[in-house]
Protein backbone atom coordinates (compact mmCIF):
# COMPACT_ATOMS: atom_id res chain seq x y z
CA UNK A 1 0.00 0.00 0.00
CA UNK A 2 1.38 3.57 -1.01
CA UNK A 3 0.75 6.50 0.52
CA UNK A 4 -1.81 8.76 -1.75
CA UNK A 5 -0.84 12.70 -3.15
CA UNK A 6 -3.44 14.17 -0.31
CA UNK A 7 -2.43 11.74 2.32
CA UNK A 8 1.63 13.15 1.81
CA UNK A 9 0.32 16.26 2.01
CA UNK A 10 -1.65 16.15 5.45
CA UNK A 11 1.63 14.19 6.70
CA UNK A 12 3.64 17.54 5.59
CA UNK A 13 1.12 19.69 7.36
CA UNK A 14 0.45 17.66 10.09
CA UNK A 15 3.48 15.66 10.76
CA UNK A 16 2.10 14.02 13.94
CA UNK A 17 0.87 11.74 12.47
CA UNK A 18 3.49 9.92 10.68
CA UNK A 19 4.01 7.39 13.51
CA UNK A 20 0.20 6.56 12.82
CA UNK A 21 0.77 6.11 8.91
CA UNK A 22 3.62 4.53 9.34
CA UNK A 23 2.04 1.36 11.65
CA UNK A 24 -0.83 1.44 9.17
CA UNK A 25 1.24 0.69 6.34
CA UNK A 26 3.34 -2.27 8.35
CA UNK A 27 0.07 -4.18 9.30
CA UNK A 28 -1.19 -4.04 5.27
CA UNK A 29 2.35 -4.98 4.39
CA UNK A 30 2.08 -7.94 6.98
CA UNK A 31 -1.63 -8.86 5.82
CA UNK A 32 -0.12 -8.68 2.42
CA UNK A 33 2.72 -11.19 3.31
CA UNK A 34 -0.20 -13.83 4.80
CA UNK A 35 -2.14 -13.82 2.22
CA UNK A 36 0.15 -14.86 -0.62
CA UNK A 37 1.29 -17.77 1.31
CA UNK A 38 -2.17 -19.34 0.16
CA UNK A 39 -1.40 -18.31 -3.92
CA UNK A 40 0.30 -19.53 -6.61
CA UNK A 41 3.95 -19.57 -6.56
CA UNK A 42 4.27 -16.49 -9.22
CA UNK A 43 1.86 -14.31 -7.45
CA UNK A 44 3.52 -15.42 -4.07
CA UNK A 45 6.75 -13.99 -5.24
CA UNK A 46 5.62 -10.94 -6.69
CA UNK A 47 3.18 -10.27 -3.52
CA UNK A 48 6.25 -10.66 -1.08
CA UNK A 49 8.29 -8.32 -3.53
CA UNK A 50 5.74 -5.90 -3.19
CA UNK A 51 5.67 -6.12 0.47
CA UNK A 52 9.39 -5.88 1.04
CA UNK A 53 9.18 -2.66 -1.05
CA UNK A 54 6.84 -1.14 1.34
CA UNK A 55 7.99 -2.55 4.68
CA UNK A 56 11.15 -0.51 2.97
CA UNK A 57 9.52 2.76 3.02
CA UNK A 58 7.85 1.99 5.95
CA UNK A 59 11.38 1.93 8.02
CA UNK A 60 12.45 4.97 5.69
CA UNK A 61 9.35 6.48 7.19
CA UNK A 62 9.96 5.44 10.86
CA UNK A 63 13.39 6.61 10.87
CA UNK A 64 12.08 10.35 9.97
CA UNK A 65 9.93 10.32 12.47
CA UNK A 66 12.31 9.29 14.99
CA UNK A 67 14.92 11.80 13.87
CA UNK A 68 12.14 14.42 14.31
CA UNK A 69 11.50 15.43 10.54
CA UNK A 70 7.92 14.73 10.84
CA UNK A 71 7.28 15.66 14.15
CA UNK A 72 6.65 19.51 13.49
CA UNK A 73 4.87 21.26 11.19
CA UNK A 74 6.34 21.89 7.97
CA UNK A 75 6.41 25.62 8.09
CA UNK A 76 7.83 26.21 4.51
CA UNK A 77 4.20 25.04 3.36
CA UNK A 78 3.45 28.49 1.81
CA UNK A 79 7.07 28.81 0.23
CA UNK A 80 5.76 29.35 -3.40
CA UNK A 81 3.13 32.11 -2.14
CA UNK A 82 3.84 35.94 -2.35
CA UNK A 83 1.44 38.13 -0.69
CA UNK A 84 1.85 42.23 -1.08
CA UNK A 85 0.85 44.63 1.39
CA UNK A 86 0.23 47.71 -0.44
CA UNK A 87 -0.83 51.05 1.66
CA UNK A 88 -0.61 54.62 2.22
CA UNK A 89 2.01 53.95 5.22
CA UNK A 90 4.41 56.30 6.30
CA UNK A 91 7.73 55.44 8.43
CA UNK A 92 6.10 56.65 11.85
CA UNK A 93 5.07 55.03 14.28
CA UNK A 94 1.89 53.52 13.60
CA UNK A 95 2.56 52.03 10.19
CA UNK A 96 5.90 50.43 11.69
CA UNK A 97 3.23 48.06 14.03
CA UNK A 98 1.32 47.46 10.67
CA UNK A 99 4.44 46.22 9.21
CA UNK A 100 5.21 44.39 12.48
CA UNK A 101 2.46 42.74 12.09
CA UNK A 102 2.54 41.60 8.30
CA UNK A 103 5.53 40.09 8.91
CA UNK A 104 5.22 38.43 11.61
CA UNK A 105 2.24 36.91 10.18
CA UNK A 106 4.79 35.86 6.65
CA UNK A 107 7.08 34.20 9.21
CA UNK A 108 4.55 32.41 10.82
CA UNK A 109 2.77 30.80 7.57
CA UNK A 110 6.37 30.54 5.82
CA UNK A 111 5.26 32.76 2.73
CA UNK A 112 6.68 35.74 0.95
CA UNK A 113 5.50 39.23 2.41
CA UNK A 114 6.12 42.75 0.12
CA UNK A 115 5.63 45.82 1.80
CA UNK A 116 4.60 48.54 -0.53
CA UNK A 117 4.19 51.71 1.47
CA UNK A 118 3.78 55.14 -0.18
CA UNK A 119 3.58 57.64 2.20
CA UNK A 120 0.57 59.34 1.51
CA UNK A 121 1.08 59.26 -2.53
CA UNK A 122 -1.79 57.69 -3.91
CA UNK A 123 -0.12 57.64 -7.42
CA UNK A 124 2.44 55.34 -6.21
CA UNK A 125 0.08 53.47 -4.23
CA UNK A 126 -1.44 52.48 -8.17
CA UNK A 127 1.85 51.38 -9.21
CA UNK A 128 2.53 49.38 -6.87
CA UNK A 129 -0.59 47.72 -7.24
CA UNK A 130 -0.22 47.50 -10.75
CA UNK A 131 3.15 45.87 -10.22
CA UNK A 132 1.88 43.51 -7.72
CA UNK A 133 -0.64 42.46 -10.66
CA UNK A 134 1.88 41.97 -12.89
CA UNK A 135 4.12 39.89 -10.79
CA UNK A 136 1.42 37.69 -10.38
CA UNK A 137 0.73 38.23 -6.78
CA UNK A 138 -1.11 35.37 -4.40
CA UNK A 139 -3.32 37.99 -2.86
CA UNK A 140 -3.22 41.91 -2.26
CA UNK A 141 -4.08 43.63 1.30
CA UNK A 142 -4.42 47.48 0.93
CA UNK A 143 -5.51 50.30 2.52
CA UNK A 144 -8.10 52.96 0.64
CA UNK A 145 -7.41 55.93 2.04
CA UNK A 146 -7.97 58.08 -0.99
CA UNK A 147 -10.76 55.73 -2.83
CA UNK A 148 -11.25 57.61 -5.81
CA UNK A 149 -7.42 56.91 -7.15
CA UNK A 150 -6.82 53.73 -5.93
CA UNK A 151 -9.75 51.91 -6.07
CA UNK A 152 -10.23 51.06 -10.28
CA UNK A 153 -6.25 49.78 -9.46
CA UNK A 154 -7.81 46.92 -6.76
CA UNK A 155 -11.08 46.23 -8.59
CA UNK A 156 -8.62 45.76 -11.28
CA UNK A 157 -6.64 42.90 -9.30
CA UNK A 158 -9.72 41.41 -8.30
CA UNK A 159 -11.08 40.60 -11.93
CA UNK A 160 -7.92 39.27 -12.35
CA UNK A 161 -8.83 36.60 -9.92
CA UNK A 162 -6.13 38.38 -7.47
CA UNK A 163 -7.69 37.65 -3.49
CA UNK A 164 -7.79 41.28 -2.45
CA UNK A 165 -8.23 42.24 1.30
CA UNK A 166 -9.07 46.13 2.29
CA UNK A 167 -7.18 47.26 5.85
CA UNK A 168 -7.03 50.23 8.11
CA UNK A 169 -9.34 52.01 5.72
CA UNK A 170 -11.68 51.11 2.87
CA UNK A 171 -14.76 49.71 5.09
CA UNK A 172 -17.08 51.29 3.14
CA UNK A 173 -15.57 50.24 -0.47
CA UNK A 174 -14.42 46.87 0.24
CA UNK A 175 -17.72 44.97 -1.49
CA UNK A 176 -17.44 47.19 -4.43
CA UNK A 177 -13.94 46.80 -5.51
CA UNK A 178 -14.90 42.67 -4.82
CA UNK A 179 -12.17 42.47 -1.52
CA UNK A 180 -13.06 40.06 0.31
CA UNK A 181 -13.47 41.63 3.67
CA UNK A 182 -11.89 44.95 5.41
CA UNK A 183 -10.16 44.53 8.47
CA UNK A 184 -10.51 47.30 10.74
CA UNK A 185 -12.49 49.51 12.21
CA UNK A 186 -15.37 51.83 11.40
CA UNK A 187 -14.24 55.06 11.66
CA UNK A 188 -17.37 56.92 12.06
CA UNK A 189 -18.23 54.83 14.67
CA UNK A 190 -14.89 55.33 16.44
CA UNK A 191 -15.65 59.26 15.92
CA UNK A 192 -18.90 59.19 17.69
CA UNK A 193 -17.11 57.08 20.90
CA UNK A 194 -14.32 59.93 21.50
CA UNK A 195 -17.58 61.85 21.17
CA UNK A 196 -18.98 60.56 23.97
CA UNK A 197 -15.79 60.96 25.90
CA UNK A 198 -15.29 64.58 25.29
CA UNK A 199 -19.22 64.81 26.75
CA UNK A 200 -18.52 62.70 29.97
CA UNK A 201 -15.36 65.41 29.86
CA UNK A 202 -17.40 68.31 29.94
CA UNK A 203 -15.86 69.38 26.76
CA UNK A 204 -17.99 72.76 25.24
CA UNK A 205 -15.67 73.31 21.68
CA UNK A 206 -13.86 70.29 20.36
CA UNK A 207 -11.00 71.37 17.50
CA UNK A 208 -10.26 68.10 14.97
CA UNK A 209 -7.38 68.44 14.40
CA UNK A 210 -6.22 65.98 11.08
CA UNK A 211 -3.14 65.18 9.04
CA UNK A 212 -3.65 64.11 6.07
CA UNK A 213 -6.22 65.86 3.15
CA UNK A 214 -8.39 64.25 1.13
CA UNK A 215 -8.29 60.72 3.68
CA UNK A 216 -11.60 59.69 3.73
CA UNK A 217 -11.39 57.64 7.22
CA UNK A 218 -9.74 60.94 9.22
CA UNK A 219 -12.70 62.91 7.91
CA UNK A 220 -15.30 60.01 8.97
CA UNK A 221 -13.65 60.46 12.24
CA UNK A 222 -14.34 63.97 12.31
CA UNK A 223 -18.05 63.46 10.93
CA UNK A 224 -18.57 60.90 13.73
CA UNK A 225 -17.62 63.12 16.88
CA UNK A 226 -19.87 65.95 15.80
CA UNK A 227 -22.09 63.26 15.57
CA UNK A 228 -22.55 62.38 19.07
CA UNK A 229 -20.53 65.42 20.82
CA UNK A 230 -23.22 67.45 22.44
CA UNK A 231 -21.01 70.91 21.71
CA UNK A 232 -19.43 72.73 18.85
CA UNK A 233 -16.87 70.41 16.63
CA UNK A 234 -14.49 72.58 14.11
CA UNK A 235 -12.06 70.85 12.07
CA UNK A 236 -8.93 71.65 10.35
CA UNK A 237 -5.66 70.52 8.40
CA UNK A 238 -3.21 71.00 10.51
CA UNK A 239 -0.04 69.74 8.71
CA UNK A 240 1.92 66.23 8.06
CA UNK A 241 2.81 64.07 10.70
CA UNK A 242 6.45 64.40 9.34
CA UNK A 243 6.70 68.03 10.44
CA UNK A 244 5.94 68.40 14.28
CA UNK A 245 7.37 71.85 14.50
CA UNK A 246 4.60 72.74 11.79
CA UNK A 247 1.89 70.85 12.56
CA UNK A 248 2.21 71.93 16.92
CA UNK A 249 2.26 75.93 15.37
CA UNK A 250 -0.68 75.35 13.11
CA UNK A 251 -2.62 74.18 16.05
CA UNK A 252 -1.20 76.92 18.12
CA UNK A 253 -2.60 79.47 15.80
CA UNK A 254 -5.82 77.88 15.58
CA UNK A 255 -5.74 78.32 19.47
CA UNK A 256 -4.89 81.65 19.83
CA UNK A 257 -7.33 82.74 17.40
CA UNK A 258 -10.24 81.24 18.93
CA UNK A 259 -10.42 81.13 23.24
CA UNK A 260 -13.59 79.37 23.09
CA UNK A 261 -11.97 75.77 22.00
CA UNK A 262 -11.81 73.58 24.95
CA UNK A 263 -10.77 70.29 23.73
CA UNK A 264 -8.80 68.89 20.94
CA UNK A 265 -9.46 65.55 18.94
CA UNK A 266 -5.92 64.69 17.14
CA UNK A 267 -7.14 61.95 14.88
CA UNK A 268 -3.65 60.23 14.87
CA UNK A 269 -1.26 59.88 17.80
CA UNK A 270 1.06 62.38 16.41
CA UNK A 271 -1.12 65.15 16.08
CA UNK A 272 -2.77 64.44 19.35
CA UNK A 273 0.63 64.99 21.01
CA UNK A 274 1.64 68.07 19.19
CA UNK A 275 -2.09 69.19 20.31
CA UNK A 276 -0.55 68.80 23.68
CA UNK A 277 2.62 70.66 23.13
CA UNK A 278 0.78 73.47 21.36
CA UNK A 279 -1.65 73.51 24.57
CA UNK A 280 1.14 73.57 27.05
CA UNK A 281 3.14 76.89 25.09
CA UNK A 282 -0.02 78.80 24.66
CA UNK A 283 -0.75 77.89 28.75
CA UNK A 284 -4.26 76.81 28.26
CA UNK A 285 -5.96 73.73 29.34
CA UNK A 286 -7.26 71.68 27.13
CA UNK A 287 -9.10 68.57 26.75
CA UNK A 288 -7.14 66.38 24.57
CA UNK A 289 -7.92 62.90 23.49
CA UNK A 290 -6.29 61.11 19.95
CA UNK A 291 -6.94 57.73 17.87
CA UNK A 292 -4.08 55.27 17.69
CA UNK A 293 -1.07 54.02 19.58
CA UNK A 294 2.80 55.03 20.26
CA UNK A 295 5.00 55.31 23.36
CA UNK A 296 4.64 59.25 23.68
CA UNK A 297 0.86 59.31 23.70
CA UNK A 298 0.72 56.71 25.83
CA UNK A 299 3.65 57.99 28.01
CA UNK A 300 1.08 61.07 28.10
CA UNK A 301 -1.90 59.00 28.63
CA UNK A 302 0.01 57.72 31.89
CA UNK A 303 0.88 60.77 33.11
CA UNK A 304 -2.44 62.50 33.26
CA UNK A 305 -1.85 65.08 30.27
CA UNK A 306 -3.60 63.36 27.38
CA UNK A 307 -7.45 62.13 29.01
CA UNK A 308 -7.69 58.74 25.95
CA UNK A 309 -6.53 57.71 22.84
CA UNK A 310 -9.18 55.41 20.41
CA UNK A 311 -7.02 51.79 19.73
CA UNK A 312 -7.83 50.39 15.84
CA UNK A 313 -5.08 47.67 17.20
CA UNK A 314 -3.16 47.96 14.03
CA UNK A 315 -0.84 45.10 14.91
CA UNK A 316 -4.10 42.91 14.02
CA UNK A 317 -4.45 45.10 10.49
CA UNK A 318 -1.26 44.02 9.40
CA UNK A 319 -0.82 40.47 10.74
CA UNK A 320 -4.60 38.95 9.67
CA UNK A 321 -4.82 39.96 6.43
CA UNK A 322 -1.74 37.60 5.65
CA UNK A 323 -3.45 34.68 7.50
CA UNK A 324 -6.30 34.93 5.84
CA UNK A 325 -4.74 35.20 2.33
CA UNK A 326 -2.86 32.54 3.50
CA UNK A 327 -6.17 30.10 4.58
CA UNK A 328 -7.22 31.10 1.23
CA UNK A 329 -4.98 30.07 -0.98
CA UNK A 330 -4.42 27.10 1.07
CA UNK A 331 -7.66 25.78 2.47
CA UNK A 332 -10.57 27.66 0.76
CA UNK A 333 -10.98 29.56 3.86
CA UNK A 334 -12.76 32.73 3.62
CA UNK A 335 -13.61 35.03 6.83
CA UNK A 336 -15.73 37.74 7.18
CA UNK A 337 -19.35 36.24 5.71
CA UNK A 338 -19.63 39.75 3.65
CA UNK A 339 -18.63 41.60 6.93
CA UNK A 340 -15.71 43.68 8.07
CA UNK A 341 -13.72 42.56 10.53
CA UNK A 342 -13.13 45.10 13.15
CA UNK A 343 -10.13 45.49 15.09
CA UNK A 344 -11.94 48.48 17.30
CA UNK A 345 -12.52 51.07 18.54
CA UNK A 346 -10.87 49.86 22.00
CA UNK A 347 -10.02 53.09 24.53
CA UNK A 348 -6.42 53.56 26.25
CA UNK A 349 -7.46 55.59 29.18
CA UNK A 350 -5.25 56.53 32.47
CA UNK A 351 -7.09 53.16 33.84
CA UNK A 352 -5.07 51.05 31.24
CA UNK A 353 -2.12 53.09 29.79
CA UNK A 354 0.60 51.35 32.13
CA UNK A 355 -0.60 47.68 30.91
CA UNK A 356 -0.43 48.97 27.13
CA UNK A 357 3.03 50.74 27.47
CA UNK A 358 4.24 47.54 28.07
CA UNK A 359 3.30 45.66 25.00
CA UNK A 360 4.34 49.08 23.45
CA UNK A 361 7.64 48.45 24.30
CA UNK A 362 7.62 45.19 22.74
CA UNK A 363 6.35 46.57 19.60
CA UNK A 364 3.63 45.04 19.15
CA UNK A 365 0.76 47.60 20.39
Amino acid sequence: MTLNKGEKTMRKFKGLLALLFAFTLLAAACGESNDATEEETDTEETDNSEAEQEEETDDEESSATEDGEGDEVDLTAGGDLTFHMVTHADDGPFWSVVKRGAEDAAASVGVELVWSPSNNDPEKQVQDIEAAISAGSGGIAASLASPDAVAPALAKAAEAGIPVYTLNSGVNQYEEIGAVTHIGQTETVAGEGAGQRFNDLGATKVLCAFQEQSNVGLEERCAGLEATFEGEVVSEFVGLDADQTAQQAAIGAILAEDDSIDAILGTGPVVAVSALSASQDAGKEITIGGFDITPDIISAIDAGDIAFTVDQQQYLQGYLPVILMFLQATNQNTAGGGLPILTGPGFVTPDNAAAVAELVSAGTR
